[in-house]
């Protein structure tokens, strides 16, 4: 449990870094309008339940799929086959921008904490000035 709340830190934490990039919330509002155009086709078109499109929409971009859920329709399956093409390279781009936020964040934690030791230490690195 500990763990997971950890990782869930650290994601919040890259999620918080990465929102300051506008690239980032431009390619969020992008992937969110993909998400909300395919929940609608597939409630529509193919007569899922809300919940079930958008389960649908977001196992289909993150590359890991629907066991049970094929397109009926011929509009349905060409509409698939677009949106898995287009979208799945914009949830990975999304996906690299919170991984470099995860790492970005973790890198600004680890700095924070050498301040803190120089300041303790006051600005020694432990070595003394003959040893250099």
């Amino acid at each position: 449990m500990i763990s997971f709340v950890l990782t869930l830190k650290r994601l919040l934490s890259g999620l918080f870094h990465v929102f300051h990039h506008k690239r980032f919330r431009v390619l969020f509002v992008v992937i969110v309008f993909m998400l909300l155009s395919g929940t609608i086709f597939y409630s529509r078109e193919e007569g899922l339940p809300v919940l079930d499109a958008l389960y649908f929409c977001i196992a289909t971009l993150s590359t890991s799929g629907h066991p049970s859920f094929v397109p009926h329709t011929t509009f349905g399956k060409i509409f698939t086959m677009l949106y898995i093409v287009v979208g799945t390279g914009l949830f990975m781009a999304l996906m690299s921008y919170i991984a470099y936020g995860v790492i970005k964040s973790s890198q600004r934690e680890e700095d924070k904490e050498k301040d803190q030791k120089k300041q303790h230490t006051g600005g020694r690195s432990g070595r003394s000035e003959e040893s250099r």
